[in-house]
């Protein structure tokens, strides 16, 4: 029953730590900006459930390791900022999978897509025509962006290409 009652009193501790580290450090300490994020976000579940499920172990350490990882963070961040071929290392480049109503099937295999996979994101954007569709883009977050319009009208401003493999 000690045990218990040590895992329940951890559970206030640790979450309260990791709002407390999040208000600090901003939303970004949950985004899916990139790859990095995503392992800093499984990292803190981690901690969390070791944390609460671990009772022998000092919650000191825990709490320690997540200041540590808000910490790497909050310098790399900034670092990618500062330094473009950080960036470029801790990051996947958008990847252009359809420009103009054409599927490009050689970025699709390296996005590891299907056509049905793009099939899927177009009907999830609305995109009824594929004359209408002026790109779509895999992010480097993984998410799948499609820019689609009136085929007669201006194309997609060239700054929202920027940085996008084609």
């Amino acid at each position: 029953m000690p045990e218990l009652w040590d895992i329940v009193m951890r559970v206030p501790i640790i979450v309260g730590s990791i709002i407390l580290l999040t208000r600090l450090h901003g939303l970004r300490s949950f985004s899916k900006m990139s790859g990095f994020d995503f392992a800093i976000t499984v990292s803190i579940g981690s901690i969390l459930a070791g944390a609460i499920t671990t009772p022998g172990t000092d919650l000191m350490i825990y709490l320690g390791a997540l200041a540590a990882l808000y910490l790497l963070q909050m310098i790399l961040a900034q670092s990618r900022a500062r330094a473009a071929p950080l960036g470029k290392a801790l990051d996947n480049p958008p990847l252009l999978v359809m420009e103009d109503g054409t599927p490009l099937d050689g970025n699709l295999k390296k996005a590891g897509m299907t056509r049905a996979d793009l099939w899927a994101k177009l009907r999830e954007a609305n995109a009824f025509d594929l004359a209408r569709v002026h790109a779509v883009v895999v992010e480097s977050t993984g998410d799948v962006s499609v820019l689609h319009g009136d085929p007669e009208g201006p194309p997609p401003d060239s700054r929202l290409l920027e940085g996008v493999r084609r």
